[in-house]
């Protein structure tokens, strides 16, 4: 991508909040503005706009290839966009402004500010050679937010909130799949983060290991973090989401309340969509 991003709609400087300074409960609003990207002749996203309110949860939906988990990987810079922005509390994600345009962070900057993103894959990615508290305790002691002993404390408090405390000294290659992705879980969790963002969560699962995941999804979505789930699991977004996006070809051509988008599509395309899904 070029050096620097057209900015188009205006927003205001990055806070240089630090993680203990933050204040309770934490804010999470992500604003997304005008935001394309695109791999060669293929638009993954197409001038999509999307605000988050803070500690709203908000399911993306969609077909295959609608760019819901390139939106997502936006979201924490994961993807680079062409051209838009994203702020998470004012703050630019990916970039500082000078003036009418945006300039990409170095990559220190970028992982620094990519500790109040958590960020949930589909396939766990557990270190293979850590046990799960080493897992855990791993991110929050590397970037300077916890002492040794204050991060093995908040690991078990997250054990107990995803309901593994026993699991503890095990190891990845030791636990099913649905514990794994509860680790991963509790891990995203360990920094705090103002936002959580979950890509087709149970989508590696097998079916009978779904719901356990899905219950601590649902457990977070009532603590106030802002949360972003991309999912086919219609029946989790009914139950949760504040919100529900619907994208096709790299566009939202839905967005509304759970209740209205799922049970009222007005879009064509929606309606399909749900009629083959449920």
């Amino acid at each position: 991508m070029s050096e620097a991003l057209e900015l188009y709609p205006q927003g205001r400087e990055a806070t240089g909040v630090r993680w203990r300074d933050r204040p309770q409960p934490r804010q999470g609003k992500i604003e997304i503005g005008n935001i394309s990207k695109s791999y060669g002749a293929f638009t993954a996203l197409d001038d999509v706009s999307l605000t988050i309110e803070p500690g709203t949860v908000t399911v993306i939906l969609g077909p295959s290839g609608s760019g819901k988990s390139t939106l997502l990987r936006t979201i924490n810079h994961l993807e680079r966009v062409d051209k838009g922005f994203i702020q998470i509390d004012g703050d630019y994600v990916g970039y500082r402004r000078k003036g009418d345009r945006l300039y990409e962070l170095k990559e220190k900057a970028i992982l620094k500010q990519r500790i109040q993103v958590g960020y949930v894959f589909q396939n766990f990615n557990l270190f293979p050679h850590m046990t799960v508290l080493e897992n855990i305790i791993e991110a929050p002691i590397v970037h300077g937010l916890l002492k040794r002993r204050e991060a093995v404390e908040r690991a078990y408090e997250l054990l107990d909130t995803v309901g593994l405390r026993e699991k503890a000294q095990a190891w990845p290659r030791q636990l099913s799949g649905g514990q794994q992705q509860r680790i991963a879980i509790a891990r995203a969790l360990a920094l705090n983060p103002k936002v959580m963002l979950f890509d087709e969560p149970t989508s590696a699962l097998d079916p009978e290991l779904v719901g356990e995941v899905l219950a601590v999804i649902n457990k977070l979505a009532r603590s106030g973090v802002t949360m972003v789930v991309v999912t086919h699991e219609i029946g989790f977004a009914k139950q949760v989401a504040d919100r529900v996006v619907f994208m096709v070809d790299g566009k939202i051509v839905e967005s509304g309340s759970a209740d209205r988008v799922l049970n009222y599509p007005v879009h064509q395309r929606t309606q399909k969509f749900l009629q083959s899904v449920l």
